[in-house]
């Protein structure tokens, strides 16, 4: 094959690169006209807006960019072979569709050049689309590209590539170059806030802009959308039009969380009294609780209005109780009701043998048993609502946070919640057969080891965990927006991550305290007293074992502070045994007056002591009966203090 250079810029490094032999000329006209098939002449050319580019495309010739000899020389591979004029490689394998673009003349200009780059056009979205260029937010295209996590890129990716066309090893596809020009969710969206505080209006207004949008007040002509408040608005202002899209909270931070425009038929506010609303009020008024086959009739019927009128499937958040004094639904052991005739029933699994007078014992066995049933529930919670969406390998838009950060947020709650679904399944167990010697401390010694295997690991870092759920809320509006949509919804009853995740750090001293009051109502005779005893017993265990694993996790935590602050800092201070006891700001009274008044600190380990002075150089002392002084004049000072 024969190389026809037309005096590129880089002839030279050309030359030397591909090692092949070719020829220069100044008239491409007595090649372009040549009809040897001994042969196939590919032109080379720098310069895809020239007179010379113009003649020879007319002419039906091959033409390439040095980029393409370059990186088809690197790769050791022949020549790409492409029917238009392909001057690089950087969109090579990449299929592109348009949507929204009413100028001929820019789509025209934006597929040439995508050509130019070995990329190809398609008109039809299809699987076979790698990236949606896209004006606007609207159409079937846009949707079908949501729906299948295809990057929405704006034309200005396009033209950025081309600029890069000379780099023969860059490629258009890398996420890190195309992340800049994603099209934002609320491109060519004007929306308003009804029924927000001033602050979270403040917030989502912040936040529109951040996304590509505007903001107007509400009643506005020119607003897209409205965004409702629908827990606190009972009745909307005026009658919107019909190019207004009214639309519930979570539509928009649902848009945030993909990094593209949601759906609005989604998330339509429906008012209190619309006729689907009204529909499913009365038929709520014409069923009893006590009617099996009418309540599931209504759940069939309201999940048929729910599909027909497209209302949310989530309820509105309501208030709930706290966590540790609020029942959980249709409890097992709720039976204060139950009539006198049901005494004699035979007791099973599922419901709980009524006694004529409950005893004291029974009933704090009882409470204990509700809040454990709740406290797992809570746990559920954090992990089907938080956790494992943050985990799913496909997420549209990619993944929400890195798969490190979700392991320091929710760290060992799998564990915790494997062994507390045990102990509320043999507590409910216990109660279904209840009787008073039965004993509930076993149930608590049981899970013992497992409690002190999983506990520490998660309370020694929980201030950890808040720290990296705050940080990526402030950083990643994705997470954000992740954690609105979830934190309203019934199941967290309007509580937030971090006062979900800190549940288990208070679990445990609530068992220890109900285990005691269980142990008060317990008669001296009674087996389960000592038993009591001895889980109480090791619940402190627990308890006191964390506290020194936290202990211990601050006191490396200082130590490696104070590392990184004093430059020059030996490496062997770093040690497994050792602990930073105090941390001390004097000044220096030297012998020499450029000595006095210096300010040294003093970091005082259990084994050695650090100084530092203005020069940042640390001394070591390792003498332990100085040590053992320095521990005793600390000691008496804050006694002082």
């Amino acid at each position: 094959m024969q190389y026809a250079n037309y005096v590129p810029p880089n002839f030279t490094i050309l030359h030397q690169d591909i090692n092949t032999p070719f020829i220069t000329t100044d008239n491409v006209q007595e090649f372009a006209d040549g009809e040897n098939t001994d042969f196939e002449t590919v032109f080379v050319l720098a310069d895809f807006d020239s007179s010379d580019y113009n003649y020879l495309y007319k002419h039906d010739n091959r033409i390439v960019g040095p980029p393409v000899v370059l990186y088809c020389a690197a790769k050791e591979e022949p020549l790409q072979f492409s029917c238009r004029p392909l001057y690089s490689t950087t969109m090579l394998n990449l299929s592109l569709c348009f949507t929204g673009f009413r100028n001929k003349e820019e789509m025209k200009n934006l597929v040439n050049l995508v050509h130019h780059m070995g990329g190809t056009i398609r008109k039809d979205f299809s699987t076979k689309v790698t990236h949606l260029i896209a004006h606007s937010t609207h159409g079937e295209k846009y949707r079908l590209a949501v729906c299948m996590g295809t990057p929405i890129l704006t034309p200005s990716w396009i033209h950025k590539a081309w600029e890069r066309r000379d780099e023969a090893l860059f490629h258009a596809g890398e996420e890190e170059f195309r992340t800049e020009f994603k099209v934002p969710p609320f491109q060519d969206c004007i929306l308003s806030f009804l029924g927000f505080s001033a602050e979270e209006k403040a917030n989502m207004e912040e936040r529109t802009l951040k996304h590509g949008g505007s903001y107007l007040e509400v009643g506005h002509d020119r607003c897209t959308h409205m965004v409702v408040e629908e827990n606190s608005v009972k009745e909307l202002p005026f009658s919107p039009s019909k190019k207004l899209f009214v639309v519930k909270q979570e539509w928009f931070w649902g848009s945030i969380q993909m990094d593209a425009r949601a759906g609005e038929s989604m998330y339509l506010y429906e008012k209190n009294d619309s006729p689907a609303m009204k529909k499913a009020v009365s038929l709520l008024s014409l069923t009893t609780p006590n009617s099996n086959r009418k309540r599931r009739r209504l759940r069939d019927t309201l999940a048929q209005l729910t599909k027909e009128t497209e209302i949310s499937p989530f309820p509105p958040p309501r208030k709930r109780q706290s966590a540790e004094h609020c029942l959980s639904i249709g409890s097992l052991l709720d039976i204060s009701n139950t009539p006198e005739t049901c005494k004699s029933s035979k007791p099973s699994k599922s419901s709980t043998p009524v006694l004529s007078k409950q005893s004291a014992r029974w009933q704090v066995s009882k409470e204990l048993y509700q809040t454990e049933s709740n406290y797992v529930d809570i746990l559920n919670t954090i992990l089907q609502l938080f956790k494992f969406p943050l985990e799913k390998e496909e997420q549209v838009g990619g993944p929400i946070l890195a798969q490190e950060e979700i392991k320091t947020i929710f760290g060992s709650i799998p564990d915790i919640y494997e062994v507390h679904t045990r102990i509320k399944n043999d507590l409910e167990e216990l109660l279904t057969d209840w009787l008073e010697e039965r004993s509930v401390g076993d149930i608590i010694l049981k899970y013992s080891k497992e409690l002190v295997k999983t506990y520490p690991p998660f309370v020694n870092f929980f201030e950890m965990s808040k720290e990296t759920i705050v940080r990526c809320e402030k950083q990643k509006p994705r997470f954000h927006a992740f954690l609105k949509i979830n934190q309203a919804k019934p199941e967290c009853g309007r509580q937030t991550l971090v006062e979900l995740l800190i549940r288990p750090v208070q679990r445990l001293p609530s068992v220890a305290l109900l285990l005691n009051d269980i142990k008060k109502h317990t008669s001296d005779d009674n087996p389960d007293k000592i038993t009591l005893e001895k889980a109480i017993e090791s619940l402190k265990e627990v308890m006191t074992h964390i506290n020194e694993d936290k202990r211990k996790t601050e006191g490396q935590k200082q130590i490696f502070d104070v590392v990184y602050e004093v430059d020059g800092c030996p490496a062997n201070l770093l040690s497994s045994h050792r602990s930073l006891v105090y941390r001390v700001e004097t000044i220096a009274l030297g012998d020499q007056p450029c000595d006095r008044g210096e300010h040294v600190t003093l970091f005082l380990f259990n084994d050695c002591l650090e100084v530092r002075n203005h020069t940042n150089k640390p001394i070591t002392i390792l003498h332990r009966t100085q040590l053992h002084l320095i521990h005793l004049l600390i000691f008496k000072q804050s006694i002082h203090d």
